[in-house]
């Protein structure tokens, strides 16, 4: 009998099939102003060992809703159809340029849209596939011959210019870049960054003058990938934790960089800069990955910290804001690098005390209320996505968006709730009548965008 895996089973569990789905039923009334495309991204393997597998190398599979009037007029799931996927599924290359002279990877972690493209990205070692509006595959891009390193994951929206910031790194290199892509998707700005070590560096924090780099102490293990380990990345005990603090427009010798206890950081919350010269960043703060268990982020409890990176003493200290474990923290964009007063999480892990697993949680950073939407028996919410409303100024003024999974029942809903009113439940609910594993990351993509 072949080893279990949990990352190929139950709620993990890969689907088979492509579906478009259209006149979908709809419970309660999708807000007018929702108009647009929520997609997400994450694994999907096709034909993956549970010896080896790793969540985070499975095929990537993009799942979207198209919304308009009132009406979810369709979902779809397609497999982003990078080399090593498109291979997979005995069909050619969609083309376009590769990284690395060995080929890119699996691009599985997240779906942004930038100047009218939609683009599916992954943490490292590959540019972004861009998709069409359908979710479709059109093929690998280096955004017009602007981009030359490897890519990030988890780029982030500038709220006063609108560029794109992202941090990225390539197993090779003792480095990292720090990449600006501007509005119009292309290529403004590459520093590198030397770090001494080959750090896996999941995401970053931007303030409104500086970006945070997060050297923490997972990194790539050549005897673990000379031994044939797939994702040969490993927690390394006399690895400083250090935080770097990089001007958005400086270089690699301005990078101030600041002591942290060890942890790992996968997601940070909002950033910004204090007027006595420190940088403060709101983050999910995991006790270590990849230290005992080296097949997935399992060695929590993950919470929710706020950091002051201070330059003038190089260190950082650290204040726990929640002990409930939460992950994929997000916030209203529009307050990126300025002062934020919401921030909501998913809870995902599993026998919580306080019955909060699987729930939408709401956090007041302002008074340390803690408020979450549970969505019934059996039932898990992913990440969900700050979506404004038509004319809004205040943060909370927003819809909150994503997918609730039911496992049992083999179906998934894309679920909107009032961020002003998250205990209320749903302000209307799409049932989706098949299960979508659960994944990475997603956004909702605006019509006009």
């Amino acid at each position: 009998m072949a080893p279990a895996n949990r990352y190929l089973e139950g709620p993990f569990g890969p689907v088979a099939e492509e579906l478009t789905l259209t006149d979908l039923e709809v419970t309660g009334a999708l807000p007018a102003d929702l108009d647009g495309r929520y997609v997400r991204n994450g694994p999907n393997p096709i034909d993956a060992d549970p010896a080896d597998y790793h969540w985070f190398l499975g095929n990537g599979m993009v799942h979207g809703l198209r919304i308009r009037d009132g009406r979810a007029e369709w979902y779809r799931n397609r497999w982003v159809r990078d080399a090593v996927t498109a291979e997979a599924l005995g069909e050619a290359d969609r083309g376009g340029p590769h990284h690395s002279p060995q080929g890119d990877g699996t691009v599985n972690t997240n779906v942004v849209g930038i100047a009218g493209r939609t683009l599916a990205l992954v943490e490292a070692g590959s540019f972004p596939i861009e998709l069409d509006d359908e979710l479709e595959t059109i093929g690998r891009t280096d955004l017009d011959g602007t981009l030359t390193c490897s890519y990030s994951a988890h780029p982030k929206v500038h709220g006063r210019t609108g560029d794109l910031h992202a941090v990225t790194y390539w197993w090779p290199e003792e480095s990292v870049h720090h990449v600006v892509i501007g509005p119009d998707a292309r290529v403004v700005r590459d520093v590198e960054i030397p770090v001494g070590g080959r750090p896996m560096v999941h995401d970053h924090a931007l303030s409104d003058t500086r970006v945070a780099l997060f050297d923490l102490p997972v990194q790539f293990d050549v005897d673990a990938a000379m031994a044939g380990q797939r994702f040969p990345y490993r927690w390394v005990d006399d690895r400083e934790a250090r935080v770097g603090l990089l001007p958005i427009d400086g270089t690699a010798d301005d990078v101030v960089w600041c002591s942290v206890d060890p942890c790992y950081v996968y997601h940070p919350a909002n950033a910004v800069d204090l007027p006595d010269g420190s940088f403060r960043v709101d983050v999910v703060r995991h006790p270590s990955t990849f230290r005992t268990d080296p097949s997935g982020p399992a060695e929590g409890p993950p919470v929710l910290a706020r950091w002051v990176v201070d330059p003038t003493s190089g260190k950082v200290r650290e204040e726990v804001l929640d002990d409930l474990s939460v992950e994929f923290p997000r916030f209203d964009d529009r307050r990126a690098g300025s002062e934020y007063r919401y921030a909501y999480a998913a809870s995902l892990s599993l026998g919580d005390p306080d019955g909060a697993n699987g729930s939408v949680v709401r956090y007041d950073l302002e008074n340390g209320a803690r408020l979450s939407w549970h969505p019934g028996p059996d039932r898990v919410a992913g990440e969900f996505v700050v979506v404004p409303r038509d004319g809004s100024t205040a943060e909370d003024d927003a819809w909150l968006v994503g997918l609730v999974h039911d496992e049992p029942a083999g179906r998934a809903a894309l679920t909107v709730l009032a961020a002003d009113d998250l205990t209320a439940g749903p302000v209307a609910t799409v049932e989706i009548p098949v299960r979508i594993p659960i994944g990475f990351h997603g956004n909702w993509i605006p019509t006009t965008a």
